[in-house]
């Protein structure tokens, strides 16, 4: 066990593997004012993101994710960085303040912090039609 743990701090920024070993914000919010449920189809990584917001600040963020470390981790992160912030300023993320947020994601894990970034503008989205 302890040389999966190794492999994965070789493999990973210490930010990632913090958010593997306490991810923050899990689970679903109940009518939330946004929702967004992503798929990448290649490795079947999922991450669902539910926000609600007050006067366009969200309040409150939660996510669900599953797939390899870095999609958990950049679930995580996403959260953290959105919590308190503007519609309009959250909407101006990209996955290069993902991959920032966790310090390092090896070129064959960039995906994942897209994938993060594709569930925070679907939630953006459906947010705005509500």
């Amino acid at each position: 066990m302890a040389h999966s743990i190794t492999l994965s701090i070789q493999m990973y920024s210490q930010t990632i593997v913090e958010h593997l070993a306490n991810p923050r914000n899990v689970g679903e919010l109940q009518n939330p004012s946004g929702r967004g449920d992503v798929t990448n189809e290649a490795c079947m990584d999922r991450i669902l993101l539910t926000i609600k917001m007050d006067a366009e600040i969200i309040t409150t963020a939660k996510v669900k994710a599953e797939g390899c470390p870095p999609t958990i981790a950049a679930a995580s992160v996403l959260t953290e960085l959105i919590i308190g912030r503007s519609l309009d300023d959250v909407a101006r993320l990209t996955r290069h303040d993902v991959e920032a947020a966790l310090e390092h994601l090896p070129a064959m894990k960039k995906h994942c912090a897209a994938l993060a970034i594709d569930a925070l503008q679907s939630a953006i989205d459906d947010s705005r039609r509500r």
